[in-house]
């Protein structure tokens, strides 16, 4: 294969244009100068002159600051990515799992492994807009505020300079499908190939995106791993990063992301989390619509009825096997729409309409397995990138939770040869990272869903809210209403995830598993969903909580889990036709006795227990959301959640 770039500078190099004068990343108005001499800009891929205005204003004001050797306007073809995945090969990057087709394994510098929420910020001019206030000064956990004058320190102190040596590739991608209503555009900046290539199968990218865009607005991604060449020590795994200045900022007045020193997918691949829900939550409460951590699947019954529901649960807590899960009950299909994001908006006729905004999956490699999740096993048999798992000596992956092949040695995500299975809860003596992770194609998973990529989205008849709860909460409930519906997500805890970098085993409280991702005040996202009621017309989904994980007390789980999930989901099918399949509980509807389908549970379940409601548990629960809203969202909490968790007490005071 001829490297794109040798090929290119052989022939004609195209000069973008003679850069003088002055450039700086402007964050809310305050200027950030940058002095520099004039500079020679070569685009080695892709016509500069194509750009609409827009787009080539924000390229060139970029690279002013960021002053790379070359540009790349990506164009996401098949070509350029090969190109560029044998270039990444070529630096040690990444390396090939032969096993597979298409299949590729990067290991990270240790200490760039996952979202970096403690380096993640929103800059808005007023601290309320972005965080409520809490109280008595307790410290804030609903996100993170700098002030735009100290943001533009930050990033001067960062980028100027930050792409020296390397190339920066312009990259357009679409937030959903190219040219749908629901779907946004946006314009990333990078110096890391592997952003590239990752971003090629998270979101649909190239020419097509640009077409669309023409000259109209886009959300702006900056990213650097901040190491320009020549770098003053050798990178670690050959994945350059500089953890200890990285930053992610958000700047929703400029419809701006800028993240610097990180190469980690959270952190890099800018229309994930920054994009799709931090700016996706401020453009969803702006446009009125809903921008949520939520995966979308559709349920069909043994009748041919079908249903969709999205589900929002916190990272590395079943999402995706739910999503893509093989029910037990016979007769039932699902199919999967997405695993982790949702945007939402109501149509003409009063229904919710969901898309997925991202074309791949993201995720979480530990605990998946044929046993667990064969539809992700079958997805990531080809044109996958894995990052921090292991590898065994025939050319395949491995991680915990996976059978270990026979006969084969396993180096693990360390570069520690002839690994063997441990007890070690060191994160360095594991076979993969807790977070380690695939990225690999939604059309290649073998149940997705007809309609995944439909232009108006899939009507939404149910939200689910769950997370892992050893203790007291019950499988499944429903709320009373709407307002209820939206105190179950606000109230919402769970153990933390390896996702972030939480120790774990740690109960938090995580609303519509949110935490990490607000874009603005908490108090006022929940006004946003509240007001969702008081719409002309609308017809409301139902509410749900679930909670698959609470356990006996000896430790071990109630409810099986996996595929038996179906069951849970098949009453909720009822619950959406009306069917008196319920019985009043203090904190909602729960199953009546003998309404969960069942038949054919190969274990046996102590439904007694698993549906329990401890009055000891439950008045612990009220104070701990209550001291949760009173120090953290303060006087932003809505009444209307008050009046909820006022209710809730007192239905618990006479249990």
């Amino acid at each position: 294969m001829t490297c794109i770039y040798a090929r290119l500078l052989r022939t004609s190099t195209k000069v973008l244009k003679q850069f003088s004068g002055t450039g700086g990343i402007s964050v809310n108005g305050v200027s950030g100068i940058i002095h520099k001499n004039s500079r020679t800009f070569s685009v080695i891929h892709g016509d500069f002159n194509r750009l609409a205005p827009n787009v080539k204003k924000y390229v060139e004001d970029k690279a002013k600051v960021c002053q790379p050797e070359t540009i790349h306007i990506c164009d996401g073809s098949d070509r350029e990515n090969e190109e560029l995945l044998a270039m990444l090969q070529k630096g040690g990057v990444i390396k090939p799992l032969k096993k597979y087709k298409n299949c590729w394994l990067a290991r990270t510098d240790p200490a760039d492994v996952a979202r970096v929420e403690s380096k993640t910020i929103i800059s808005t001019p007023n601290q309320r807009d972005t965080i409520p206030t809490p109280k008595n000064g307790a410290d804030g956990q609903l996100g993170k505020w700098m002030s735009p004058s100290d943001l533009q320190k930050a990033l001067d102190e960062r980028f100027p300079g930050s792409m020296k040596g390397r190339t920066m590739y312009v990259i357009p991608f679409s937030m959903g499908p190219v040219g749908s209503p629901l779907s946004k555009i946006g314009i990333q900046l990078t110096d890391s190939a592997y952003v590239v290539a990752s971003m090629r199968i998270m979101t649909r990218m190239g020419r097509p995106v640009l077409d669309t865009l023409g000259n109209n607005d886009f959300v702006r991604c900056l990213h650097s791993i901040g190491q320009p060449l020549p770098m003053k020590k050798p990178a670690v795994n050959n994945w350059p990063c500089d953890p200890d200045r990285t930053i992610i900022a958000h700047i929703p007045e400029n419809n701006e992301i800028c993240s610097f020193g990180s190469g980690y997918g959270g952190n890099s691949l800018l229309g994930k989390k920054c994009f799709a829900l931090r700016l996706g939550g401020i453009i969803a409460r702006d446009e009125g619509w809903l921008a949520e951590h939520m995966l979308i699947l559709g349920i069909t019954n043994p009748k041919g009825e079908k249903k969709y529901i999205a589900a929002a649960f916190p990272s590395a807590c079943g999402k995706t096997n739910l999503a893509m899960m093989n029910p037990t009950l016979p007769g039932y299909k699902v199919e999967c729409v997405g695993d982790d994001i949702a945007w939402m908006r109501f149509d003409s006729e009063g229904h919710l309409r969901a898309i997925n905004p991202e074309a791949g999956f993201f995720g979480v490699a530990p605990g998946t397995s044929d046993s667990t999740n064969p539809n992700a096993m079958a997805t990531i048999q080809e044109n996958t990138i894995f990052t921090n798992v292991a590898e065994t000596s025939d050319g395949g992956f491995y991680w915990e939770g996976m059978d270990l092949p026979k006969g084969v040695r396993v180096i693990n995500w360390r570069n520690k040869e002839d690994w063997v299975p441990n007890s070690s809860k060191d994160e360095k003596d594991m076979a993969a990272h807790p977070n380690s992770r695939y990225c690999t194609p939604a059309s290649q998973c073998p149940i997705i869903d007809p309609a995944w990529e439909s232009s108006e989205g899939v009507p939404i008849e149910a939200i689910m809210f769950g997370g892992r709860r050893p203790k007291g909460v019950p499988l499944v409930y429903e709320s009373f209403n709407w307002q209820h519906g939206v105190f179950l997500g606000a109230a919402m805890r769970s153990e933390a995830t390896a996702a972030a970098e939480h120790a774990g085993k740690v109960i938090m409280h995580d609303p519509f598993a949110m935490r990490p991702f607000f874009g603005y005040n908490f108090g006022h996202y929940l006004s946003h969903w509240l007001s969702m009621e008081r719409r002309p017309n609308v017809k409301l989904p139902k509410v749900f909580h679930v909670n698959w994980f609470r356990k006996s007390s000896e430790g071990k789980f109630l409810w099986p889990g996996f595929g038996e999930n179906a069951r849970v989901l098949d009453w909720i099918f009822r619950r959406i036709n009306k069917e008196d399949c319920a019985t009043e509980s203090p904190i909602g509807f729960i199953p009546k006795p003998g309404a969960l389908n069942l038949d054919g549970l190969k274990e046996k379940v102590d439904m007694e227990e698993l549906f329990s409601l401890p009055k000891d548990f439950w008045s612990k629960e009220v104070d701990a959301v209550k001291k949760y809203f009173d120090e953290q969202v303060n006087d932003d909490l809505p009444e209307e959640v008050a009046s909820e968790l006022d209710g809730l007490k007192k239905r618990v005071s006479h249990m």
